[in-house]
């Protein structure tokens, strides 16, 4: 299987499995990853996604092979085919659950991108990342979307027209990495997080990944006032907060921990 699910606990782990070919990504690996991310929603044993990738690299980016098929394709069907992969990473950012990215090693182009469109990306010091498409001749476009937001425009600027590389040390100290740690303590990292997400109400966590998605474009104003209101009155008032509230002052843990 090009994709691996493994569970840990509340955490789902799905492992890009390509090794031979760093896990560059090809249709196989994005419908697997689609209809495994679609499988894990419905599951409410499972709190949260892991992105990782075997063998010597997170993700080298797309299947050259298939782009050079690509290149001899109709306008039409290019276009269906590239579409395809923005429609996935549109899936990945607008997860209802927290996706964290577990990056080793490389993570070129569109892997880039794939760890842009997760919720939290720890890196391995050894990590690297690149956005080399306009060396090839090609651009970023569909990861531009999250490489922008995730990285920023200035620094996203530079990245993706000198296709530097840009190692996991200074993508921490940029804010595109929260947190980067040597290999050997990669994964008990992402299992504290995993551990620390699974303590949040699942409904509290859907519902703050749409909250930042949206002050994040929108002007600070009464009207912004207003809707951020709106949401605390209206989360206040469900279940899962007066479960929230009530637990802790009867010092337990609430019902979905």
């Amino acid at each position: 299987m090009v994709v691996e699910l493994e569970r840990r606990g509340a955490a789902a782990w799905l492992w890009l499995n390509r090794p031979e070919l760093r896990n560059a990504l090809n249709s196989d690996i994005q419908d697997l990853l689609g209809k495994y991310l679609k499988e894990l929603e419905a599951q409410t044993s499972v709190r949260v996604v892991v992105l990782a990738g075997r063998g010597q690299a997170f993700c080298a980016g797309g299947d050259l092979a298939r782009m050079e098929r690509a290149a001899k394709m109709t306008r039409a069907r290019s276009r269906a085919e590239a579409l395809r992969f923005a429609r996935m990473l549109h899936a990945m950012h607008t997860y209802p659950k927290p996706l964290v990215a577990r990056v080793h090693g490389p993570a070129f182009a569109g892997g880039m991108g794939l760890a842009a469109a997760c919720d939290i990306v720890v890196a391995a010091e050894e990590a690297e990342f690149c956005l080399p498409e306009v060396r090839l001749g090609l651009v970023p476009a569909m990861i531009s979307p999250y490489i922008v937001r995730a990285l920023g425009e200035q620094q996203a600027r530079r990245y993706m027209l000198t296709g530097e590389r840009l190692s996991a040390r200074e993508a921490h100290r940029l804010g595109f990495a929260h947190e980067c740690v040597p290999a050997a303590e990669l994964d008990a990292r992402v299992e504290k997080i995993c551990a620390r997400l699974a303590q949040a109400g699942p409904q509290a966590l859907a519902r703050v990944k749409r909250l930042v998605a949206h002050v994040a474009k929108a002007p600070v104003s009464p009207k912004l006032a207003a809707e951020t209101a709106a949401v605390l009155a209206e989360v206040r008032a469900g279940r899962e907060a007066r479960e929230g509230i009530r637990s802790f002052l009867e010092k337990r843990k609430p019902d979905w921990a």
